[in-house]
C-alpha cells in the first residue's frame, strides 16, 4: 500500500507549501494533547488508511494526498488561527476535523467557507455554513431511538444529564430533556463540568440525593473515563444505569472495563459490528497496521469517511473550491467502515447502535 506523508509541524507545512500540481495537502484537525488527545493515534491511523487507499487509485483530483496534522487539543480559537494561517498561506486545500463541537465553531468562522471542512464526530446539530460538510450522529439520530429504548426496556424513568461545559453537552442535554419527557421519563438534574476538571464525588452525591436511576452522560475523553472508572468503584454501579454518547472501545479500555452490565453506549461505528463493510474494514485496518494498531472505534472510523468524503466531494465537482463543491453535493456517497453514506444538504442519515458494556469490549444490542 502507498506511503503516506504526514506533516506533523504546521510551520514546516507553511514554509514548505506543496507546489502547484505536485500534491493536495488536506489538514487533519485531531486532538493530540488535552482531555480529548486519547484519541489522536487511532484517528491518525485511520486517516492514513484512507490516505493510502486514495494514493493507491491515483489520488484527489489526479494528484498524490498528503496530510497535515494540527493539534485540536488545544484552545478553541489558537487551533482556528492555526487552521486559517494555513489556509492563507496555502499550505492545505481541504480540511478534516475529528475535534469537539466547540473547536468546530470557531474554525468554521476562521475559515469563512474558504476551503471544504469535513466535520466528523458526532455534534449537536444546526451547522449550516457554506463548504461544512457534517458526518457524525446528530441527537436526533444518536440518542431519541436510544432513550427511548431504555426507558421502556430498562425502565429508566428518573434521568441525571451530566457533561462537560460547552456547546455539545449543552445541545444535547437541551434535545435530550425533550425526548425523555416525550416517552414518559424524569429529568432530575442537569450539570455541566469544565474539560479536564473532573471531580466525580459530587457527581455521585448529586446522583444519590436525587434518587436518578439513570444518567446521560456527555463527558468526552479523560473526563468521561475518570467518571467511569470512578463509578465502578461505588455503590451506584449496579443500581443506576449509564449511556454515553462518546463512550468508544479506547474510553471503555481507559475506564479498566466495566461488568456491571448497566454501562451503555450508543454511536454510529463500534469496532466488533458483524455487517459487510465493518468486516472488511476491520481487514483492511489490519492489514496496514497489524493487531498492535490502536484499537478501532467510532471517532476513528468517521476520520477515515471523512477523508474519502473530502475526496468523493473535490472528485464530483472536479475542483477543491468550496462553491463548486455545495453546488454539486447533494448525492456524494463514500463507503467506510459504517457502509455506504449519502450526502444531502451537506449532512449524512446512518444508523446507530446501541451497545453494553461487557468487559472490555461492547455487546451491540440493537440498530436503530
Amino acid at each position: 500500500m502507498e506511503e503516506v506523508t504526514l506533516i506533523s509541524d504546521p510551520l514546516e507545512a507553511r514554509l514548505l507549501a506543496p507546489e502547484p500540481g505536485r500534491a493536495v495537502r488536506v489538514g487533519l484537525a485531531v486532538p493530540v494533547s488535552g482531555t480529548l488527545g486519547m484519541m489522536g493515534p487511532a484517528v491518525l491511523s485511520c486517516a492514513g488508511l484512507a490516505v493510502a487507499e486514495l494514493n493507491a487509485a491515483g489520488g484527489l483530483l489526479g494528484l498524490p494526498v498528503e496530510l497535515v496534522l494540527l493539534d485540536a487539543g488545544r484552545e478553541p480559537r489558537e487551533v482556528a488561527a492555526d487552521a486559517a494561517d494555513l489556509v492563507r498561506t496555502g499550505a492545505i486545500a481541504g480540511l478534516v476535523g475529528t475535534h469537539a463541537s466547540d473547536v468546530r465553531v470557531e474554525v468554521v468562522k476562521a475559515l469563512a467557507g474558504q476551503v471544504p471542512y469535513v466535520y466528523t464526530p458526532p455534534y449537536e446539530g444546526g451547522e449550516s455554513a457554506p463548504g461544512v460538510y457534517l458526518l457524525g450522529e446528530t441527537p436526533g439520530r444518536q440518542l431519541r431511538p436510544a432513550l427511548g429504548w431504555l426507558v421502556t426496556a430498562r425502565r429508566a424513568r428518573r434521568w441525571a444529564l451530566i457533561g462537560n461545559d460547552y456547546v455539545w453537552p449543552r445541545r444535547c442535554n437541551r434535545a435530550a430533556t425533550a425526548y425523555l419527557h416525550a416517552a414518559g421519563a424524569t429529568v432530575v438534574a442537569t450539570r455541566y463540568v469544565p474539560l479536564g476538571c473532573l471531580d466525580p464525588e459530587p457527581l455521585f452525591d448529586l446522583l444519590l440525593r436525587t434518587r436518578a436511576d439513570a444518567v446521560l452522560l456527555t463527558l468526552v475523553g479523560s473526563d468521561l473515563v475518570a467518571f467511569n472508572r470512578a463509578f465502578a468503584s461505588t455503590r451506584l454501579d449496579r443500581r443506576v444505569l449509564r449511556l454515553c454518547a462518546a463512550l468508544e472501545e479506547n474510553g471503555l479500555l481507559g475506564a479498566g472495563g466495566d461488568t456491571s452490565g448497566e454501562l451503555y453506549a450508543a454511536m454510529g461505528y463500534f469496532g466488533n459490528v458483524a455487517t459487510d463493510a465493518g468486516l472488511d474494514f476491520v481487514e483492511r485496518y489490519t492489514h496496514r497496521y497489524g493487531w498492535q494498531a490502536p484499537v478501532l472505534n467510532g471517532h476513528a472510523e468517521a476520520s477515515y469517511d471523512g477523508v474519502r468524503l473530502l475526496a468523493a466531494l473535490a472528485e464530483r465537482a472536479g475542483s477543491l473550491d468550496p462553491a463548486q463543491i455545495d453546488a454539486t453535493s447533494d448525492g456524494t456517497t463514500v463507503t467506510g467502515g459504517r457502509g455506504r453514506l449519502t450526502v444531502a444538504g451537506r449532512h449524512v442519515d446512518q444508523p446507530v447502535y446501541l451497545a453494553r458494556a461487557d468487559g472490555l469490549d461492547f455487546d451491540v444490542l440493537r440498530a436503530f
